[in-house]
């Protein structure tokens, strides 16, 4: 098995990554862990401090869990992928089976900053942008999938996702073994880092086959 992080400011481009690496690879070979669906439970907050959460904080994060479900899907074991609701705030009842593949990605801002889950990983990758590309891409996408306004938007970056990518986010890149300039629009470099997972998944069948024989 294989697991791989991919880390990166919002709007940075990590989606367009995780596909590329997906279609490269055998159908039905690649589970993707969005680490979205890791954000603590918060049953027992009440609803509008819940409402207040900063989801790019590490503290929103449950990383026990995180780390131990890669470990499960490391030693061959399906896990129970929690879901979560950004209009509740808090993990939903509802879990998704996931069954072992392999190769695993841990997909999601911070999939590098915590030392327990970076060590699982055979490959380390952070998608790259500048600050301005990040936000018009977040602009677009919250104002066509959820109806924000504008002002609220351009706040919430000054606010919150520029102060958290600088001190959390921007920081995890000396993780990586792979930095992917200008994020999903870098058609070379992602070109390359498929060629390089493609052989490095190639070297795992051919391991997993001498063993067998």
């Amino acid at each position: 098995m294989i697991i791989i992080g991919i880390a990166g400011g919002t709007g940075s481009g990590k989606t367009t990554v995780v596909r590329k690496i997906v279609e490269s690879l055998p159908e039905n070979s690649v589970a993707v862990i969005p680490q979205d669906s890791y954000y603590k439970h918060q049953w027992d907050v009440p609803e509008e401090q819940r409402k207040l959460t900063n989801f790019d904080h590490p503290n929103a994060f449950d990383w026990p869990l995180l780390a131990h479900h890669i470990e499960q899907l490391k030693y061959g074991k399906a896990i129970e992928q929690p879901t979560y609701s950004y209009i509740t705030c808090t993990r939903q009842e509802e879990t998704i089976r996931v069954e072992p593949r392999e190769v695993i990605i841990v997909e999601g801002i911070m999939a590098l900053y915590d030392k327990d889950l970076r060590d699982q990983m055979d490959l380390k990758i952070y998608v790259d942008a500048q600050s301005d590309e990040r936000l018009l891409r977040v602009i677009e996408r919250d104002i066509a999938e959820r109806g924000h306004p504008l002002e609220m938007l351009i706040a919430k970056y000054r606010n919150v996702l520029k102060p958290m990518h600088d001190e959390f986010i921007k920081p995890s890149k000396q993780h990586a073994d792979i930095i992917i300039p200008n994020g999903g629009d870098n058609t070379r470099a992602i070109a390359m880092m498929q060629q390089y997972i493609r052989a490095a998944f190639r070297e795992q069948q051919l391991n997993e086959a001498f063993g067998a024989g």
